[in-house]
Parts: C-alpha cells; sequence; structure tokens
C-alpha cells in the first residue's frame, strides 16, 4: 500500500480514541484524523473529511441505527465502517456491521481486523463509483468558491456572466464531484483545499 489509509474514529472517550491513535500510529500506514465524539455533525464532516476508515461506537448511533447506518454509507460507498465494542451491544445493532473491533483483543488481533477492513475498503473501490477521482473545472472552481462566500446563485450568474442555469448545473457538478450537498459543507471543503483568498 503506498498512501496512508485515513481513519475516523468516533467514540466519546478521549482515553479509547487516544489508545485507538497509537495503536494505529505504531502500525504504520495509517492517517488518523482528529477523533469525533458523537455523531451530530459525522454526516456533514464526512464528505469533508473523506476517510477510508470509520470506526465508530455503535452505542452513539441514533434511535434508528439502520436507517443512519445507510445513510453514513451512502455519503461515502468506498469507505468501510467498523464497530468499535468494549460493551453490550444489542444484536441487531451488531448485525449492520461487517467488521467488529472489541478493544479487549490483544493488538495483534485487533490490527489483523483492521487489515481485513483495509482490504474490503480496497475492493469496494475498485468495484465501485469513486467521488474522488473527479477533480473541479476551473470554472466549478471558481463556483465553488463563490458559493462558499454566500452568493446566491444569481449573484454569482452576474459575477461570472454566466446564466442562472449555468451556475446551477455547476452546482449540481460540484455536489456530484465532492459528494457535498451543503453550503457550510462545501466551505469547509473550499477552506480545506486553499481555495478561499
Amino acid at each position: 500500500m503506498s498512501s496512508l489509509i485515513s481513519v475516523l474514529v468516533v467514540e466519546p472517550s478521549d482515553i479509547i480514541a487516544e489508545g485507538l491513535r497509537s495503536l494505529l500510529s505504531q502500525a504504520g500506514g495509517y492517517n488518523v484524523l482528529a477523533p469525533m465524539h458523537d455523531t451530530s455533525m459525522l454526516q456533514e464532516r464526512l464528505p469533508v473529511l473523506r476517510p477510508d476508515l470509520l470506526i465508530i461506537n455503535p452505542t452513539l448511533l441514533s434511535s434508528t441505527p439502520r436507517s443512519q447506518m445507510a445513510s453514513i454509507e451512502s455519503q461515502r460507498p468506498s469507505m468501510t465502517i467498523v464497530a468499535l465494542v468494549y460493551q453490550y451491544i444489542e444484536s441487531s445493532v451488531l448485525d449492520l456491521f461487517r467488521f467488529r473491533l472489541d478493544i479487549r483483543c490483544c493488538r495483534s488481533a485487533m490490527l489483523s481486523l483492521l487489515k481485513d477492513a483495509v482490504q474490503s475498503m480496497q475492493v469496494k473501490t475498485d468495484k465501485e463509483y469513486v467521488a474522488d477521482d473527479y477533480e473541479l473545472s476551473e470554472r466549478e472552481t471558481d463556483v465553488l468558491v463563490l458559493v462558499a462566500k454566500g452568493l446566491s446563485s444569481k449573484e454569482i450568474a452576474d459575477k461570472l456572466n454566466i446564466s442562472i442555469h449555468t451556475v446551477n448545473s455547476h452546482r449540481k457538478n460540484i455536489t456530484h464531484k465532492t459528494g457535498i450537498k451543503s453550503v457550510a459543507g462545501l466551505a469547509v471543503y473550499a477552506m480545506i483545499h486553499n481555495l478561499m483568498e
């Protein structure tokens, strides 16, 4: 594997999140993103952070875990989701996860499970459409920056001397290519990619 596997941990316990970060850093080949302590902003941040692996404590899922998992998976189909287990979880919730990382296991067993999850992710990437493969055109980038600055489609059309229809077409392409639907998410994307002045 030539590039680092990007990992997002969603876990309320700082000790457990830090322990996972340490384990993965020592193993090498992983880039562990800043952890999240709940799922309140998860779906908004996924398209921006673009993790390859999502390690999540299933107790943080909403009262409708099946629909929440489907929504998370639809946002980033190439991502593999791993359940982080160290307490009782209902079997109906655990059944939503193909991979279950029990922190009571030894280091080698945990790393072996994560290796299997990574291999699964690579198979998914080979088979599925991945929006990451598409770059924004120069004009789409111009539109993205103006959207991120809070301009309306009409204001963008006036500023770039193009029709509103063309602006809306560019916005649709931007959403398709980035997987980000909200203006706030697009603003974060623009900042992360150094597009803002």
